[in-house]
């Protein structure tokens, strides 16, 4: 796509005389630890998306457990638990790499999302992970997330994509499925309809 440059945005002044100044409340929103009002929606979240930063580029991994999974250890510390996946890593490799990371809480039912800004470290100390287990199993690792910036999102975004009424919700069938992306990207040497025949069964043995 060509677009052209005499209306690209290339210089910070230019973009804020577009954007004009955040209003009060969005800065006064944001300090450099772990309020009580923005600890409650962190113990209410069962979902988070962690953005991380390193050589291979960047990433946005959905991580997602019961209700208070990140735990507030204190004011500026919150402690991750990493359940099992792909193996794919990409954000642990990130974070060795660029401990940079960014937190988006979502709560189900609330407009309002929280964001946090830190730097994290890959802990496997036997004493902190066992504070993680679940159906009696271990994360393999917990990120120890030092806390710099929180904040909390407004309620625009939500209410655009009317994320929580069910009314938006579509059947899973009518997008394809995980099998046929597989089996159409890898052009056919991939047994798509094998792969979504085991995938419920698996993904359940295999929550943790």
């Amino acid at each position: 796509m060509h677009i052209d440059p005499a209306h690209l945005v290339t210089d910070a002044n230019a973009l804020q005389a577009l954007y004009g100044a955040p209003g009060e409340a969005s800065m006064k929103k944001e300090v450099d630890h772990v309020h009580p009002h923005y600890r409650a929606f962190i113990e209410a979240a069962p979902f988070a998306v962690l953005a991380t930063s390193g050589p291979g580029g960047l990433d946005a991994s959905p991580r997602g457990d019961p209700a208070g999974f990140v735990v507030v250890e204190d004011e500026k510390t919150l402690l991750l638990p990493d359940r099992r996946g792909n193996n794919r890593m990409d954000s642990l490799l990130n974070i060795i790499a660029d401990p940079r990371v960014a937190l988006l809480f979502l709560v189900p039912g609330v407009g309002e999302t929280l964001r946090v800004n830190g730097a994290a470290r890959v802990s496997v100390d036997p004493a902190l992970l066992a504070r993680f287990e679940m159906d009696g199993k271990l994360p393999r690792s917990v990120l120890v997330i030092d806390v710099h910036t929180v904040y909390f999102q407004c309620s625009r975004a939500l209410l655009r994509s009317r994320l929580w009424d069910p009314q938006t919700q579509i059947a899973r069938t009518a997008l394809p499925s995980v099998g046929r992306i597989l089996s159409d990207l890898t052009s056919g040497t991939f047994d798509g309809v094998a792969y979504d025949r085991d995938l419920p069964a698996r993904v359940a043995g295999s929550l943790y």
